[in-house]
């Protein structure tokens, strides 16, 4: 039969699926909507005053129309990951941008960097092509002040995302550089995350003060007013998020580097087999017999059935254990449950999230039992080897 379809991510409300992947706005993004929309509109009110209340609309356009030149950003991402084979889970649109989510890295330093530069790039595109419109149309019109705050926002978003410290695209470009050089993605991984957090302090520290000495073309003030408790909470907030996602970088790049411990012919119990009116005390008797740690019910060919949960075992008092059939403490094999032995790292993982259960029938390339994976065994195995030291 068809392969297990793995549940569907979820992110806010679903708005298409361009290229097969599913892009959502998560509720964050109304409220940035709102907060663009009234920032705009006071821009609008002293360019265009004559606009009066439908300034609000226009603002609300533009702040549609600018998250959509971030989703031809993230777009950009996701094409490439396609064409590198790399699949993308889902598209979100959220407070501060929006995020790809590619499952797998990629192959080579070529590919990871040429990955991360098409984001920036396709802005810069969107600014040039904002730029030539404001060329036919007149200034200080509705069209010009819009053509300019999206050309002027797209230039934005790819000179920010072009700072070289993880997670931003140029983290992930000096990630590459790095990895090219010393041959270790992990290497690459953790230098740039190094610099991503260099990056947050200085957001944190030096946004405040640019906004106040007037080098981002506002005038200085040396008041302490709400202008600057905003700029401050803004470089709190932006630094919190680069942090944030430098730390996470690096604690997935770990995960990978763990990954191929994970070996389902290491993890799996030895097992034995025992028909379906076995009673339990037999079959448990036969298992200790043999070391084994696990039970699978067969039919009178050996042919595999269903497996005997570990859980439903300890809910069984010791005294009604000769009284109790292995059947009636199985759970019925599917075509998801069977696993192979060779499986290891990220393909093991993809298995066992297709079809969630408490336990697994290993099996050999040629179909003999191997023995039963237990799902609680290979999330004791991810966990030790997460928290040994680099």
């Amino acid at each position: 039969g068809p392969a297990p379809q793995r549940p569907e991510p979820r992110g806010g409300l679903l708005m298409g699926r361009p290229f097969g992947v599913p892009v959502y706005v998560a509720p964050s993004w109304f409220l940035v909507a709102a907060l663009i929309t009234w920032v705009f509109g006071g821009q609008l009110e002293r360019v265009l005053p004559e606009l009066g209340a439908a300034r609000y609309l226009v603002s609300l356009f533009f702040a549609v129309a600018f998250y959509a030149s971030v989703l031809v950003h993230e777009l950009a991402h996701t094409v490439a990951a396609l064409r590198f084979k790399l699949p993308v889970r889902r598209i979100q649109l959220q407070f501060f941008g929006g995020v790809s989510e590619i499952e797998k890295e990629a192959e080579t330093p070529g590919r990871e960097f040429v990955l991360a530069f098409v984001g920036p790039l396709l802005s810069l595109v969107l600014a040039g092509v904002f730029y030539a419109a404001l060329q036919i149309v007149e200034p200080g019109t509705v069209p010009g002040v819009l053509l300019a705050g999206l050309m002027i926002s797209n230039l934005i978003v790819a000179a920010f995302n072009l700072l070289p410290g993880l997670p931003l695209d140029g983290g992930r470009m000096l990630r590459a550089v790095v990895w090219k050089l010393t041959g270790k993605p992990m290497s690459g991984t953790v230098a740039a995350a190094w610099v991503g957090r260099a990056l947050a302090v200085s957001v944190l520290i030096g946004l405040p003060l640019l906004t106040q000495s007037g080098a981002l073309g506002t005038d200085a003030v040396d008041n302490v007013g709400m202008d600057t408790v905003l700029d401050a909470l803004l470089a709190a907030i932006l630094a919190a998020i680069i942090w944030t996602g430098a730390g996470n970088s690096l604690r997935m790049a770990r995960l990978r580097e763990h990954l191929p411990e994970l070996r389902a012919r290491a993890l799996t119990r030895r097992a034995v087999p025992v028909e379906s009116d076995t009673p339990l005390s037999e079959a448990l008797r036969r298992a200790n017999a043999a070391g084994a740690r696990a039970l699978v019910v067969v039919d009178a060919d050996g042919h595999p059935l269903s497996l005997v949960r570990e859980a439903a075992i300890v809910g069984v008092p010791e005294h009604r254990r000769p009284w109790v059939a292995v059947s009636g403490l199985a759970q019925e094999l599917t075509d998801g449950m069977r696993v192979s032995a060779e499986l290891s790292g990220e393909e093991l993982l993809d298995a066992l999230r297709a079809t969630p259960a408490t336990e697994y029938l290993v099996v050999e390339e040629t179909g003999e039992i191997y023995g039963v994976l237990s799902a609680a065994d290979v999330e004791r195995a991810f966990v030790k080897a997460m928290a040994r030291p680099q």
